[in-house]
């Protein structure tokens, strides 16, 4: 395929209209993704429906491998931030951010939280959680909480208060590589798969 014909498969809406046919091939969306810019490519994964983000959590396993790297690359520093902006197959508050640091430079885990604007953050919370690596994937996990945070971070909540109950309480994301800036979630609670997914764009 023309490397013009792969960009614009990689394009809303035709991107979203590939996965949910079931009709792409992953090695092409994956060079038409990294040709893009962020802008092209967060309004890429903006654009997909929660039938096309289940097709391509399912066509992502075991063919790229995901690594702490990817999420928060060496180059930056500990304790700064790095957003991945996002969507999610929810029907309410779709947009959002996981937003992940490295606590030192030789650190084998991430921290985090959810970046969900003021009304999310105050009613049900922050959404704090742990990340590291598992069998090629990356797990988000909100069993556990950092033992810290960057300042400008929001107050740390138990994941257990509020409503995060309902969100976040005994959560744990795995993470599955698409391109070298997107990857893909799938939400499993006490050791379920749940019908919830999401989709990543690192911002840097």
């Amino acid at each position: 395929m023309p490397q013009s014909d792969v960009i614009r498969s990689a394009s809303s809406p035709d991107l979203d209209a590939s996965l949910r046919s079931g009709r792409f091939d992953l090695k092409e969306i994956r060079a038409a993704l990294d040709a893009q810019s962020h802008e092209e490519r967060l309004r890429a994964i903006r654009s997909l429906s929660g039938k096309a983000q289940a097709q391509l959590f399912e066509a992502a396993k075991g063919v790229y491998t995901l690594t702490l790297d990817d999420l928060v690359p060496p180059t930056v520093a500990p304790m700064h931030e790095v957003p991945h902006n996002g969507k999610n197959s929810l029907a309410m508050f779709t947009h959002f951010a996981k937003v992940f640091c490295r606590p030192s430079a030789d650190a084998k885990e991430l921290w985090g939280y959810n970046r969900s604007g003021d009304f999310v953050e105050t009613f049900v919370g922050p959404g704090y959680y742990v990340a590291y690596e598992q069998g090629g994937e990356v797990m988000v996990d909100y069993t556990r909480q950092p033992s810290g945070k960057p300042e400008s971070w929001p107050q740390m909540l138990s994941n257990h208060a509020r409503l995060s109950r309902f969100v976040y309480a005994d959560m744990v994301d795995a993470l599955r590589a698409v391109s070298s800036h997107v990857s893909i979630g799938r939400a499993i609670r006490k050791g379920k798969v749940a019908d919830n997914w999401f989709v990543l764009c690192r911002s840097i």
